[in-house]
């Protein structure tokens, strides 16, 4: 068992992870087939980014994830659900406790869950209003 010190932590950290995200039978279909096998190292260097950033405070990420979560559920016809979501945070939580402890392995897992928590919001609250306003 190692801590999370550094960028290479991180990095081993995410390639392990979406590993295994990309065999699940729930979230591999997902996400392979919105990322294309070229497009997968780009792919996981920005997520390193933003996890680097998130644990380190070295500030390079740039981008939207909830913009790209919308997407996602808009190109499943809106079918993303909460199941999806534990299912990730389980894997992520596995990934570290597989390899990792100390305080920022523990801040990855605090994060993940208001981030997964967060993004589950911002999907729903992003779907058509038809699809979550009250019907009389």
């Amino acid at each position: 068992m190692r801590t999370i010190e550094n960028r290479d932590d991180i990095e081993s950290l995410v390639h392990m992870f979406y590993a295994k995200i990309r065999q699940d039978g729930l979230l591999g279909p997902i996400f392979n087939g919105h990322i294309s096998e070229e497009a997968w190292p780009v792919h996981l260097k920005k997520l390193a980014d933003f996890w680097e950033t998130n644990l380190l405070g070295v500030h390079k990420f740039k981008g939207s994830p909830s913009q790209k979560h919308t997407m996602v559920d808009k190109n499943l016809q809106y079918t993303v659900e909460q199941k999806h979501f534990d299912r990730w945070l389980h894997l992520w939580f596995e990934t570290i406790d597989d390899d990792f402890v100390g305080h920022l392995a523990e801040k990855a897992k605090k994060a993940a869950g208001r981030m997964a928590h967060g993004q589950y919001l911002v999907i729903w609250k992003n779907r058509p209003k038809s699809m979550w306003e009250e019907k009389p």
